[in-house]
């Protein structure tokens, strides 16, 4: 019932969706332009297998590394290879239909360790339906997190209570495969609980377990090496992960609002992503701060902390927790500390407000419980919350266009948000307030009723949240299903086999990864470190994504672009100004270009394409080279145009490499006079001539032929990484970090010299092996446990007492010698109890004598 109740419930969400968007399930954001082409993509690769370099991920990337984070370790993901790729996007709702079920399910087995199987059943769908999870439809790979949470807690439980081996250490390798970011938090808060629950005096043998759980752990995380090794090496190299919270920081939120957002969080349904209504200030866009509760909110966690002692573990959980996340060094040890805000681990501190919620209702009969106290404090939050949001002043000035004081601190760009969660909150009170009562007075009523209530409430906000998120998506559902995921197909250009990179002029993110082109404009988080140090370098932002704008030029002939596609936009399915367009008009009505050294090419499905007349082959050489000093000692708006001239080497490679190049020394090098459009075609026509005749990659690297006049280092836009090998004419060559962020690698004078390049990714072997190790360790400690069992089981059969004899013989004699009987000494013998009965009636005697005389 815990599973199809929930299949049934996600069923109701997401099918009226998926048939108005005739079989996709489409939503906005984040989840448009990674969760459906990252899932295709990885789907293809690995099928394919193309799982070690991936050149659709930005400028190209460590698969494994990249991947880890968002799917590689999710067995829902590992279900899509059963099916072919044009059926990947179609299956997006169906695998998260399933997640919400098995989230409710395995909720319900952890809850029903303290729950009757009703109230665990409820508890079940309170946790999978949470705001947390509704929040989190955006972020797909969240779910498996919030999937596997309830399994490693029951299983520690089992340990802890009942000595069952085996099962946690399986439950923390899913985890820790699944997604090590989410395992980080998780591993914390197990160590919170199971400090909480040894104190609560619940668990026995609580010091010899220890070990056995500490061993099951490391072992669990050890067997999940062959991805958590691979991605510590890439996450590694991303700078946002040096970005440790300190100081003042640990101790008080820099956003004022963030306080009372986290306040907010546990009595009002969430905003959706991106679209902060009551805080808008509290930079909370994509925190997943939501532990919101379907109609009970936080009434029955009140309930519960009101009228339990402070010895109560639970209640002791929950105050830890909600301290953990109001303050924010608490609240960032959950990501290591990690300055950038967010509440992803909310969905644990979730399942302990079901639990406390669930206890405080069915335990009413041996535990008192004040609910008019608890609905009052819930309603007076509530109330709160609402009036100062809603009806306080932003200023006492008037407003210079209207002349009237504006009240409510809300965000006035989504009104209508904030007074549907205000209205929801309130309707929600009312409704829990009601079932309460009918449980008061007629409990096998309640069940039913708080069942369908609840179900009934998870329907209509989840039909809500997802049609407002997909209203505020600046592309249509329908521009997504035709132009994104079966747009490439319908695109016909020359020269295929030529490697080229694709620029899309203000469009969609990662379209690219949707036609399966190698492209320069890139949405993904988890890229080569070198990536992330070049691009800052030119002036271009490289937070989450690769966004260069037109005005960077000179970085498509740098990086091999050929081919721009610009929407037309005819049929309105994107909200683009007519600035956006790279076509322009200027003021004399001559049509302009947003970058010199393009031409219209064609135009197809509903693209303007554009070609670069200055395409440069991937692989070129050069005929100067300047050092990094010299570099960053230019001007940031003329470095990516002295990347054409020069080839920019680290210093001590320059040492070694600038005897086969003339240094960069001319007198204008630093005058902006130096880098025109024109010098710049003139310089793209210079690396043309000498790019290598043949370039091609594969699913472990790439193959170049190129011919040189004389010894020197052959460029390629391919980022620098470990992992990276070269070979030239069949001997190892050493590779050059070359242009900030790729590689070089230095080639003999003559025809057709054979160039290749080999990939395999970082800590991948060493991983495998450490996983085989962990699955060998834990097969052989399963095998000891099961053995010793069994041992135990043979001695408790041996020492059995040895049932009486049944015989036809005569009792033998009492020993009785001149009266004297010698078993009337022993203790429990019919005489000694006949002797202290009298001596009992005496006493009672005497007793009642002495009463009598009082």
């Amino acid at each position: 019932m815990a599973f199809l109740l929930a299949l049934f419930a996600a069923i109701g969400i997401f099918l009226p969706f998926v048939i108005y968007d005739k079989g996709y399930f489409v939503f906005y954001g984040d989840f448009n332009v990674q969760q459906i082409p990252f899932y295709q993509m990885a789907h293809d690769a690995v099928r394919e297998g193309d799982f070690f370099w991936s050149w659709t991920t930005d400028l190209g990337a460590n698969f494994v590394g990249s991947y880890s984070f968002y799917l590689l370790g999710s067995p829902f993901f590992w279900l899509t290879l059963a099916f072919p790729s044009a059926v990947v996007p179609f299956l997006m709702a169906p695998l998260l239909i399933l997640k919400f079920a098995l989230s409710s399910l395995f909720a319900y087995l952890f809850l029903r360790r303290f729950l009757k199987p009703d109230f665990a059943l409820l508890g079940g769908i309170l946790y999978a339906f949470s705001g947390f999870s509704i929040y989190n439809i955006f972020f797909n790979h969240f779910h498996e997190a919030i999937v596997y949470f309830p399994l490693m807690l029951l299983f520690m439980e089992m340990y802890m209570k009942d000595g069952k081996k085996g099962l946690f250490a399986v439950s923390v390798f899913l985890s820790a495969l699944s997604n090590y970011y989410f395992f980080i938090g998780q591993a914390l808060f197990l160590i919170i609980y199971w400090l909480v629950r040894t104190f609560s005096g619940d668990w026995e043998h609580v010091g010899r377990r220890f070990f056995g759980i500490a061993f099951e752990a490391v072992v669990g995380t050890a067997m999940a090496g062959v991805l958590l090794l691979p991605a510590f090496y890439a996450v590694t190299q991303n700078p946002r992960t040096e970005n440790i919270m300190a100081g003042w920081d640990l101790l008080i939120y820099s956003k004022p609002q963030r306080f009372f957002d986290i306040i907010h969080s546990f009595f009002f349904p969430q905003d959706i992503p991106a679209r902060a209504s009551f805080f808008p200030d509290s930079d909370n866009k994509w925190a997943s701060m939501s532990a919101w509760l379907p109609v009970f909110g936080c009434t029955g966690v009140l309930a519960y902390m009101q009228s339990r002692r402070h010895t109560d573990w639970v209640r002791r959980l929950i105050i830890i927790l909600v301290i953990a996340a109001l303050i924010p060094g608490f609240n960032a040890a959950f990501q290591l500390f990690n300055s950038m805000y967010y509440a992803r681990w909310f969905y644990m501190l979730v399942m302990i407000l079901v639990l406390a919620t669930m206890l405080a209702i069915q335990d009413e009969e041996n535990v008192h419980v004040n609910w008019k106290r608890a609905f009052g404090w819930t309603a007076g939050i509530t109330a709160f919350f609402a009036l100062l949001v809603g009806l306080f002043p932003k200023s006492w000035t008037p407003d210079e266009k209207t002349g009237k004081i504006a009240f409510g601190l809300y965000n006035t760009e989504y009104p209508q948000l904030f007074w549907v969660a205000v209205s929801v909150a309130a309707v929600c009170l009312i409704l829990s307030a009601l079932l309460i009562a009918l449980h008061l007075r007629e409990r096998r009523l309640f069940f039913r009723w708080s069942v369908g209530i609840t179900v009934s409430v998870i329907l209509i906000f989840g039909w809500y949240s997802i049609g407002v998120g997909k209203g505020q998506g600046r592309f249509a559902s329908t521009y997504i299903t035709q132009k994104a995921i079966n747009g490439g197909e319908k695109i016909d250009l020359p020269d295929k086999k030529v490697f080229s990179r694709a620029d899309f002029n203000s469009d969609l993110d990662n379209l690219g990864m949707f036609w399966r082109t190698p492209t320069i404009q890139a949405f993904h988080s988890i890229v080569p470190g070198s990536i992330m140090e070049f691009y800052p370098t030119i002036g271009v932002e490289r937070n989450v994504g690769s966004r260069p704008e037109n005005k960077h030029y000179a970085l498509r002939g740098l990086l091999s672009v050929r081919w721009l596609f610009d929407y037309i936009n005819d049929d309105n399915l994107q909200y683009k100004n007519e600035s956006s367009f790279f076509s322009q008009k200027d003021s004399f009505g001559k049509t302009e270009l947003q970058m010199p050294g393009w031409s219209y090419y064609a135009t197809q499905n509903g693209y303007h394409i554009y070609q670069n007349d200055y395409f440069i082959p991937m692989g070129f050489t050069y005929d100067s080279y300047m050092t990094r000093t010299k570099y960053d000692g230019l001007s940031q708006n003329i470095r990516g145009l002295s990347l054409l001239k020069a080839i920019v080497l680290e210093d001590k490679d320059a040492e070694k490499y600038g005897q086969y190049l003339e240094s960069f020394d001319e007198t204008d090098f630093y005058s902006n006079a130096f880098y025109t459009q024109e010098e710049y075609m003139s310089d793209c026509a210079a690396r043309k001539a000498t790019a290598a005749s043949s370039f091609s990659r594969d699913n472990k690297g790439f193959s170049a032929t190129i011919s040189l006049d004389r010894e020197n280092l052959v460029f390629f836009s391919v980022p620098y990484e470990e992992g990276w090998t070269a070979k030239v004419n069949g001997k190892p060559a050493e590779i050059v970090k070359a242009n900030i962020g790729f590689m070089a690698v230095l080639c003999p004078k003559g025809e057709d010299v054979k160039i290749r390049f080999d990939y395999m990714t970082p800590g991948l072997v060493n991983g495998g092996l450490i996983s085989l190790t962990g699955v060998l360790i834990l097969a052989v400690y399963l095998l000891i446990a099961l053995l010793v069992e069994r041992r135990r089981e043979k001695y408790n059969e041996r020492i059995k007492p040895i049932p009486a004899i049944e015989t036809s013989e005569k009792p033998e004699p009492r020993p009785d010698d001149n009266g004297f009987d010698l078993y009337s000494f022993y203790p429990g013998s019919r005489q000694n109890q006949e002797e202290d009965q009298e001596n009992e009636d005496e006493a009672d005697g005497e007793t009642q004598a002495n009463d009598d005389n009082e």
